[in-house]
């Protein structure tokens, strides 16, 4: 099998130009592959961070951190960097990088189909073109498509609404009655932000969250200034976050979660209100959701003009919001800030593998994928931010992921091969192991939690159960057993 691939240079295709898309690019030039075509639906690099622009949006893992290990940062504004800043930081790392050139906005990909006679994936855009690659890297991760509840009435509503992910600054919600629904990551942010202009706001709750606070001081300008002049003091304090991170992500240390718990019991009692803090204390053990961090969310309901709703949405009527116990609340604009639908992955587009086998009909009962990379059936394809990845800095995760992707392409060309697809044991046996882990690390993975983490079988499939050291260390290990490969010669000239 060994000998040098021959087939020129490999076409690559990248789908997304977010985090995912933008480390892909950069690590692919610097390793000689160039022939790269990187195809964003948005007008604009980003990713989540180009669409999510809603007010008070912030990163909740420090900047230092959340930022590419090959282009530290030193403009922060404060320790975790907002929705502008890290916008700007994307862009800054596209032209930098000289990424401009090798991608498409507005360009959405549709379907995804392998050809088997001929070995190279077709990706068809929105607008019907057909572009044909040798490899893609998919970049989608998992906040890609929008999730909009299912609440009866919602389509006749009168009023003004949209998603907190797709902000509509057109709108001014001065003195208006507004109805926030949904109280996790993002109306943590936005809820403090838009209380202080509207005239009502009603936030509907499903279940309380754990909410810490953060040591967020803004830099001054002298500290910025020494980020400046001293850039080892920035790779210093990237490496002391996640010294400090790294070791508490798999939430065994019983004592860290008792003592996380009891700060955000004390948070909770800044709530002035005794039945208010009731309803915003959680029934579920600390890391039994996703980790939420804001200074300003708790002390929001002091505010006169800010009510907490707990009770179960019923139905939605033309002027309003009536909740299981009869009541009716008028509503001027509804925010739905309802996530993503986080456990499609790649499959949120048609994608077809070997002899026709779909991505949605290979993952009916939940994404899965080797190291959360590659899947069998689905030869040159290795997905960033994929299934069971999520936890701590996910750029950190990306990066790691990206490194994998650039070491099995040049192996391929090594080998003289035309096509690499993980083996179903493989695959098979690595996802058993890791539910395995995933049963039996940490309160988030009972069955009580109320958290996205689950697919429909309830399947976790988004999380990894360890630190991100670890997903390092197995991301890097020698694995080429894993695959079945295929020789330069099965590859038809095209």
């Amino acid at each position: 099998m060994a000998g040098q691939w021959s087939g020129g240079a490999r076409r690559i295709g990248i789908i997304g130009a977010g985090a995912g898309g933008i480390a892909s690019g950069v690590r692919l030039l610097e390793a000689g592959y160039d022939d790269l075509l990187i195809l964003e639906k948005a007008a604009g690099p980003g990713g989540t961070w180009f669409h999510n622009r809603y007010p008070g949006l912030q990163c909740d893992v420090p900047s230092h951190l959340y930022s590419f290990s090959f282009e530290p940062h030193w403009l922060w504004s404060r320790p975790y960097g907002n929705g502008p800043e890290i916008r700007a930081y994307m862009e800054h790392v596209v032209e930098k990088y000289g990424l401009t050139p090798h991608i498409r906005f507005d360009t959405a990909v549709a379907t995804a189909r392998w050809d088997d006679a001929r070995s190279v994936w077709l990706l068809t855009t929105g607008a019907g073109e057909v572009l044909e690659f040798d490899i893609v890297i998919a970049g989608l991760g998992m906040f890609n498509e929008l999730n909009s509840p299912d609440i009866p009435g919602l389509d006749t509503f009168g009023g003004h609404q949209f998603h907190s992910a797709r902000w509509d600054w057109d709108h001014d919600l001065t003195g208006e009655t507004v109805a926030v629904i949904g109280s996790a990551a993002s109306a943590v942010q936005f809820v403090p932000e838009i209380a202080k202009e509207v005239g009502q706001l009603h936030l509907f709750q499903r279940a309380a969250n754990w909410v810490l606070p953060k040591i967020d001081t803004p830099y001054t300008d002298a500290e910025i200034e020494h980020f400046r002049t001293h850039p080892e003091a920035v790779v210093e304090l990237r490496q002391q976050i996640f010294d400090q991170i790294d070791p508490y992500l798999t939430f065994m240390n019983t004592d860290q979660l008792q003592a996380r718990t009891e700060i955000g019991r004390q948070a909770i009692d800044v709530v002035e209100d005794p039945e208010v803090r009731r309803k915003l204390t959680p029934t579920v053990p600390y890391g039994c959701q996703r980790p939420l961090v804001s200074n300003y969310y708790y002390p929001t309901f002091n505010r006169p003009n800010v009510e907490l709703v707990a009770e179960p949405i019923e139905r939605i009527t033309e002027t309003g919001i009536v909740t299981a116990d009869g009541v009716e609340r008028g509503v001027d604009t509804i925010v739905l800030a309802t996530g993503f639908k986080t456990t499609q992955f790649l499959s949120a587009i048609d994608v077809t593998g070997r002899d026709g086998v779909r991505l949605a009909d290979s993952w009916v009962d939940g994404a899965h994928a080797y190291l959360g990379i590659t899947t069998a059936r689905f030869p040159n394809l290795f997905m960033l931010y994929g299934p069971n990845t999520n936890n701590g800095s996910i750029i950190y995760m990306i990066e790691a992921q990206v490194e994998y992707a650039v070491r099995h392409l040049q192996w391929m060309d090594e080998q003289g091969a035309s096509w690499i697809d993980v083996k179903p044991e493989v695959e098979a046996e690595y996802n058993d192991r890791l539910q395995e882990d995933m049963a039996t690390v940490g309160p988030w993975a009972a069955g009580n939690c109320h958290n996205y983490y689950r697919s429909a079988s309830g399947r976790i499939v988004t999380q990894w159960p360890h630190s991100m050291s670890e997903y390092r260390r197995v991301t890097e290990a020698p694995d080429d057993d894993a695959f079945e490969i295929a020789p330069d010669a099965l590859r038809v000239e095209r």
